[in-house]
């Protein structure tokens, strides 16, 4: 599949294989894109600006209607593309076209609803006598850098709304899955002047450091790691700025929590998508007192689970992006095991897939919880009280979501008011996301916020304008 810079197709000599981590099966080939291409993408971004600006906000929004419906057609075929470059199951792929259908939705009707604001100037020294306003305006180009796990609906939560407010946009997609990003692109293309959308693939320590780097883009939209991160925010300059750059999410189960629906949330938070989720359930915390209650149900459905070809419709657990992923999971659950941890079920792996592992004994110092574990491993760690509880929820760098499971809203206010997350759930677990919602962390974890209206937000900047009446 070939680059689409400017309206145009654009590939190279230099191509990088696509490979369906279920088979190692070539799914496609796209262009390893270099600094020259980063440059014509840059170009075409900034000649299309003056396009976009002069659309109404009506005609905005109809064409991103028409981009959601379009992609409503092709819902079956968009899933079956990214369950071969994913591994994830095909259910789960349908899960995430329902979501980026709706993301676009809300797109587009917040593109009818940026509004600026009045400003009483008179409420200040010297200013009786003005009339004074702002107006919220585009950046102009936003370049979005986009994560493997969820490469559709996290894409188009960059994309979408940076057109809203009529920034064009370049798209640096995930190398191991940049397929479905693509052909989406494609269908942008179709309903948008050329160079409003501009795809380019490679490697980020060159295509993406050439765009970060760039003084001719207005804003970095990123999605990875702490490491990619840092370096973005360096490199960056007067550039704005969202990184989301991942989790560690704590889920607490206090002692007067329902058991059973504790457990769903952890089958439902740990093990999504393998485990590659950056708001997955990455360390349960239970109270001593019913440890042993919680850990047998929680045993007997993780081995519920069904493993296989993630294209049969029965299958609940996928494969990881690769097997290079699966053997980093597998090499953190040994070394937790070596440590004195204890595998109660799954911790095999073969190929790209990694067994739902339910581990426990751990402690709040192996590396298996320490760094984020991007696999479908479910390790308890038992605690005393709810003040150690929470005390073990914020030992980490990350403060992206948390999930906590109580009766008492005492205890789930204590839980709401001192846990160091940008989201905290009660009686849920840290993997749930509406797309409206704000969504982004604190500490590590990031800055800035997506979800829609909040993008909108990040993606413009605020002129004010004062009539002197007087």
């Amino acid at each position: 599949m070939d680059m689409l810079i400017g309206g145009k197709h654009i590939t190279c000599d230099d191509l990088e294989e696509v490979k369906n981590p279920f088979n190692d099966e070539v799914i496609d080939t796209v262009p390893i894109a270099h600094l020259q291409h980063a440059k014509m993408a840059i170009k075409a971004a900034n000649n299309a600006k003056k396009d976009l600006v002069e659309m109404s906000a009506f005609k905005v929004s109809n064409k991103l209607y028409t981009i959601c419906e379009k992609l409503k057609e092709k819902r079956e075929e968009f899933a079956e593309l990214l369950t071969l470059e994913v591994g994830k199951p095909i259910n789960e792929s349908l899960v995430e076209l329902n979501r980026s259908i709706e993301t676009l939705k809300l797109a587009a009707e917040e593109a009818k609803r940026i509004y600026g604001e009045s400003v009483p100037l008179d409420a200040g020294l010297n200013g009786k006598g003005f009339f004074a306003f702002t107006q919220r305006i585009p950046l102009g180009v936003v370049a979005a850098i986009t994560p493997f796990n969820y490469p559709l609906n996290l894409t188009i939560h960059k994309i979408a709304p940076a057109i809203a407010c009529k920034n064009t946009v370049i798209i640096k997609p995930p190398t191991d899955a940049p397929l479905t990003v693509m052909k989406f692109a494609e269908i942008v293309n179709e309903e948008f002047p050329d160079g409003i959308i501009n795809t380019v693939t490679g490697y980020g320590s060159e295509v993406g450091d050439a765009l970060v780097s760039s003084a001719d883009i207005d804003k970095i939209s990123f999605t990875g790691s702490i490491t990619t991160g840092l370096m973005i925010a360096q490199r960056a300059g007067m550039k704005k700025v969202t990184l989301e750059l991942g989790g560690n999410d704590p889920l607490i189960i206090l002692k007067d929590a329902n058991i059973d629906l504790a457990v769903k949330g952890v089958i439902n938070g740990a093990y999504l998508n393998a485990g590659q989720v950056c708001m997955g359930v990455k360390r349960i915390i239970v109270e001593r007192e019913i440890a042993s209650e919680f850990t047998k149900r929680l045993v007997k459905e993780t081995q519920k689970l069904k493993m296989g070809n993630p294209l049969d419709s029965k299958t609940t657990l996928g494969t990881l992006i690769s097997e290079d992923a699966a053997r980093h999971v597998e090499e953190a659950v040994n070394n937790a095991v070596n440590g004195g941890a204890k595998i109660l079920t799954g911790g095999n792996r073969n190929g790209a897939f990694y067994e739902a592992t339910v581990i426990d004994d751990v402690t709040p110092k192996m590396d298996l919880v320490v760094n984020e574990t991007f696999g479908p491993v479910a390790p308890i760690i038992k605690v005393d009280s709810l003040e150690e509880a929470i005390s073990v929820a914020n030992d980490t760098e990350y403060g992206l979501q948390a999930g906590v499971f109580t009766e008492s809203y005492r205890n789930a206010m204590k839980c709401a008011d001192e846990i160091e997350a940008g989201t905290v759930f009660i009686n849920k677990q840290s993997t749930f996301r509406t797309d409206n919602m704000p969504f982004g962390g604190f500490k590590s974890s990031g800055v800035g916020k997506e979800g829609i209206k909040y993008a909108v937000n990040e993606m413009t900047k605020t002129k004010l304008i004062a009539l002197n009446l007087r």
